[in-house]
């Protein structure tokens, strides 16, 4: 496996080995001990799957007192994929970093605790996949709003982006009062 830092230290691109022939391919998603030697460490307790229409867009998602940290992958098609960092308190404070994810590629982004999450569908279908650090707490989803032009995120969809009404009606990161984010802890 590659392992690839990224501008934020704790956020990781990951390139698994991909073993392609004429069959097809083989990779292996996930092995606790080769991703501790990545230096993720924590323990997945859900795995999630979500399947989108091309333009759909997921996010920006966290998780306030019981944050959840993702590995997440694309399992068919191709995604956008968004890391925010809204710690408060921290140097990349407001900052983005986006990856393109693909079925083809199996690269995968190690999300942490304490950033906002979300994704483009580039393709007509994706089949995205996310390993979680804690539960999903329904009490405990935040957002911010996915086109807030404070963050300047690129988002690479063609056309309008297809939204849940709670994702579109998600706050700007500014008006999100310091209590309700995530505290930078060096």
């Amino acid at each position: 496996m590659n392992i690839i830092p990224t501008q934020f230290p704790q956020v990781l691109l990951l390139e698994p080995k991909v073993f392609k022939d004429h069959r097809g391919c083989f990779m292996e998603l996930y092995s606790e001990a080769r991703y501790r030697e990545a230096g993720i460490t924590e323990n997945f307790v859900q795995d999630n799957l979500s399947v989108s229409v091309k333009n759909v867009v997921r996010g920006l998602h966290y998780q306030l007192n019981k944050p959840q940290g993702k590995l997440v992958s694309v399992l068919s098609g191709k995604a956008f994929d968004v890391v925010v960092d809204i710690r408060h308190g921290s140097p990349h404070f407001g900052k983005w970093l986006g990856f393109e994810l693909s079925g083809e590629s199996g690269h995968q982004v190690y999300v942490p605790p304490g950033f906002a999450h979300g994704y483009c569908a580039l393709s007509d279908k994706v089949i995205f996949h996310y390993q979680c650090t804690d539960y999903y707490q329904p009490g405990d989803e935040y957002a911010v709003l996915w086109s807030d032009a404070d963050l300047g995120i690129t988002w690479q969809q063609q056309g309008e982006a297809l939204l849940s009404p709670k994702d579109g009606a998600a706050p700007l990161l500014k008006d999100i009062p310091p209590g309700k984010l995530p505290v930078y802890q060096p």
